[in-house]
């Protein structure tokens, strides 16, 4: 029986006991597709749970911010939007070196002005605006007369999962950055593609073991930041 947490060697060996599969029948690459749509896909729904905790994949080293150089009079700028899922603040450097908070708005926002005529003279922006993977500042930033150029835009938000390599497949060590008594959810996930196909009969036990664990799961990250909601109330004393 294999312990929790599970490494994506356990993950590759669950799932091809559970399908009576080997690497002839479900190869590498397609095995680690499969792994990784599920990866994402579990994440995702961590990510859209409303609650005060932001999920964030263990195996990130480095802070969920994204920072570009600003160009002179360059209104778009694009954005790694299949990485942050989420944007949470945009900022901008000034010739100061402070950072400056930007507003998020839309199109309708800009009340009848068309785009281009909307804060149209460089400086330091004041607004983004989200549009496909572009982040649109209002207005575009100068030629370092109030902004600094290198390194003066930094986007805080939230990513999606952090999913595995061949390499890591290989190496066989890296976890699933999500708590660890739910890793078999991927198991499931990333199996059932291959049963519907050739072991219909094994679906109805693994589907109702994805929504065990996935409610489970939820539950387990709805309940982040409990500590918020325990706090120190000054009671009432009567003197008479």
């Amino acid at each position: 029986m294999i312990m929790l947490p599970m490494t994506i060697a356990d993950i590759n060996s669950e799932i091809r006991e559970i399908c009576d599969a080997d690497s002839t029948s479900l190869p590498a690459a397609t095995l680690l597709w499969r792994v990784n749509e599920a990866y994402k896909e579990i994440v995702g729904k961590l990510i859209a749970i409303d609650r005060r905790w932001v999920f964030g994949d263990e195996n990130y080293t480095t802070e969920p911010t994204f920072v570009q150089n600003l160009v002179n009079s360059q209104q778009p700028y694009d954005f790694p939007s299949s990485t942050f899922l989420n944007v949470f603040k945009v900022e901008v450097l000034d010739n100061s070196s402070i950072w400056h908070t930007l507003e998020p708005i839309i199109l309708d926002d800009m009340s009848g002005d068309a785009q281009l005529e909307f804060h149209k003279t460089d400086g330091r922006p004041y607004y983004y605006e989200k549009r496909d993977n572009f982040l649109y500042l209002y207005p575009s930033p100068d030629n370092g007369v109030t902004v600094t150029l290198t390194s003066g835009l930094r986007v805080i938000g939230q990513r999606g999962a952090d999913v595995f390599t061949s390499a890591q497949v290989t190496t066989g060590t890296k976890e699933p950055g999500f708590a660890s008594p739910y890793h078999m959810l991927l198991v499931y996930k990333a199996s059932f593609p291959f049963l519907i196909k050739y072991h219909p009969e094994r679906i109805p036990t693994v589907r109702n073991e994805i929504l065990r664990l996935e409610k489970e799961l939820i539950e387990f990250y709805s309940t982040k930041g409990r500590d918020e909601d325990f706090r120190l109330k000054a009671e009432s004393i009567n003197y008479k």
